[in-house]
C-alpha cells in the first residue's frame, strides 16, 4: 500500500461513524486482523469524541482531519484538529480495580460506578495501540498518531 489516504469531516458526532468506517477499511486493506481493526475503530471513536468534546467544546466548531498510511509492517492513523491544546499528561491513569475507598460494592456494577469519568479513552489507546503520540503546536493544533503493527499472516 504505502499511499496516504485523507478524510476531512466536520467535528460532529454523526461523523464519528464515517471516520471509523474510513479507518477500518484502510486497516483491513493493510492486512490487520479483525481484533486489530476493532481496536483501531475503538481508538478512533474515542479520539474523535474527545476532539469534539474537549478540543472544540461543541459540535460544528472545527474540522477533524484523519489520515492513514501503511509503512512497512505498521498501519498509522493520524487525527488532527485546530481546537484547544491537549496535554495527555494532565489526564491521570485510571485505577483498576478502583480502590476500596472508591467503592464498597465488589460487583461489576459497583466497580463501574466507582470509576472516574474521563481518562479511559487515553488508557485504551495506550493499551490497544503499539504506539501513541500526542503533539500540540499553537499554530497547527493537536495531532494524535496511532500506530498498530501488522501481524504476519499465517503461512507467510
Amino acid at each position: 500500500m504505502g499511499n496516504e489516504k485523507v478524510l476531512i469531516v466536520p467535528g460532529r458526532y454523526d461523523q464519528i461513524q464515517v471516520i471509523c468506517e474510513f479507518v477500518s477499511a484502510g486497516a483491513r486493506e493493510a492486512g490487520l486482523d479483525g481484533d486489530a481493526v476493532f481496536h483501531m475503530e475503538l481508538c478512533c471513536d474515542e479520539a474523535s469524541t474527545n476532539i469534539i468534546e474537549h478540543a472544540y467544546g461543541a459540535e460544528d466548531v472545527g474540522e477533524i482531519t484523519v489520515t492513514y498510511e501503511t509503512i512497512g509492517d505498521s498501519f498509522t492513523v493520524t487525527l488532527h484538529d485546530d481546537g484547544h491544546p491537549f496535554d495527555p499528561g494532565d489526564v491521570p491513569e485510571p485505577t483498576f480495580p478502583p480502590s476500596e475507598t472508591d467503592s464498597n460494592d465488589a460487583t461489576l456494577g459497583g466497580i463501574m460506578k466507582s470509576l472516574k469519568i474521563g481518562g479511559l479513552g487515553i488508557h485504551f489507546m495506550r493499551k490497544l495501540m503499539d504506539e501513541v503520540h500526542f503533539s500540540f503546536n499553537g499554530q497547527q493544533g493537536n495531532t494524535l498518531v496511532l500506530t498498530k503493527k501488522i501481524a504476519p499472516r499465517s503461512g507467510a
